[in-house]
């Protein structure tokens, strides 16, 4: 798949995900796969990127190409000088949020408020793609409000700017994200745009990506919430649509060595404070299916340091591998 004069690695795309996709994350599922992966958002408001949170977003020192940025606001002209200011910060490509269905988000008419004003939305998308020579993607949903779905009219007035490629999570805003995902309006743009479409929303598995990509005829597919705690779904997934079987899931000792690893970029990358704080929901995804751990987090959500809380990790796998040396003496 290509968007503008960038052509990924494969099909698989990491969704931004606001306190989620920073670099460290993006460079793991990268690791693991993933053809794509998009930034947090920020915000075009210019008085916020001296705001510490905006300084780590915006950090992509190092990061595999093609590097891509999001940006969410609800002024025209402040948004085209964010995508030039992202653009200089280093990103190749510019994504426009138009999908967050958060709250704090859309009181301000940002995010998935948008939809609500589709000349808003036409304004933002000609500012933005006219502001930088780079591409600019999109990242919408089906409409704000159920039963007034606006995605067909929306996506063809962004092919029409410029867009490069369009990103839909399969919900209106007001279904935030309750109910199932619905794709028959996302295959229905697919089959109205020459653009790559890609499809958003309960990707959760191999078996499902499979038949997300059969159902819509999408060209690539993006992963949020499914890849918390489990980036090596990219591979999985990868694996399946190649050669129709199931990857082995990773064993104890990779996890244990992914989220090591993890931690460690994450104390690098936030210093130790924000380090340790940031660290602990993924340390909560990575172990919510393994043995005992409601004790562990409990426990290890009271580590106040980068050190202890590394070492409770430790700790923790080494019971779940002494546990699984006695199980297989007793099988013995």
């Amino acid at each position: 798949m290509k968007i503008g004069s960038y052509t990924l690695t494969n099909n698989l795309i990491v969704a931004p995900m606001a306190g989620v996709t920073d670099r460290p994350f993006r460079t793991l599922c990268k690791h693991f796969g993933a053809g794509h992966a998009i930034s947090e958002m920020m915000a075009s408001d210019m008085t916020l990127y001296a705001q510490k949170k905006s300084m780590f977003r915006a950090n992509f020192a190092g990061e595999l190409a093609p590097i891509s940025a999001q940006i969410a606001g609800s002024e025209p002209e402040q948004m085209a000088e964010a995508a030039r200011y992202q653009v200089a910060n280093g990103a190749q490509i510019v994504d426009i949020n138009m999908g967050c269905p958060a709250k704090k988000v859309c009181k301000r008419l940002a995010g998935s408020a948008l939809l609500q004003d589709e000349d808003l939305v036409a304004r933002i998308l000609d500012a933005v793609v006219a502001a930088v020579e780079v591409p600019v993607t999109l990242k919408t949903r089906l409409g704000f409000a159920n039963g007034q779905e606006n995605i067909l009219r929306v996506a063809e007035r962004a092919e029409q700017a410029g867009i490069a490629a369009l990103a839909i999570h399969g919900r209106t805003r007001e279904q935030m994200y309750t109910g199932a995902a619905r794709y028959e309006l996302i295959r229905e743009v697919k089959q109205l745009l020459k653009i790559p479409v890609i499809a958003n929303g309960d990707i959760d598995s191999p078996a499902k990506a499979k038949q997300v990509l059969e159902q819509t005829g999408v060209d690539a597919l993006m992963i949020g919430r499914a890849a918390q705690g489990q980036p090596w779904i990219f591979r999985e997934i990868t694996h399946y649509l190649t050669t129709g079987e199931n990857l082995a899931r990773p064993s104890l000792k990779e996890i244990r060595e992914v989220v090591l690893q993890h931690l460690a970029d994450l104390y690098a990358f936030y210093g130790e404070y924000s380090g340790c704080r940031i660290a602990r929901k993924h340390i909560a995804w990575y172990t919510t299916s393994l043995p005992n751990s409601n004790a562990f987090r409990a426990a290890m959500y009271a580590e106040e340091s980068t050190a202890t809380q590394f070492k409770a990790v430790e700790a923790y796998f080494a019971t779940l591998f002494d546990q699984t040396e006695t199980r297989q003496d007793l099988a013995a």
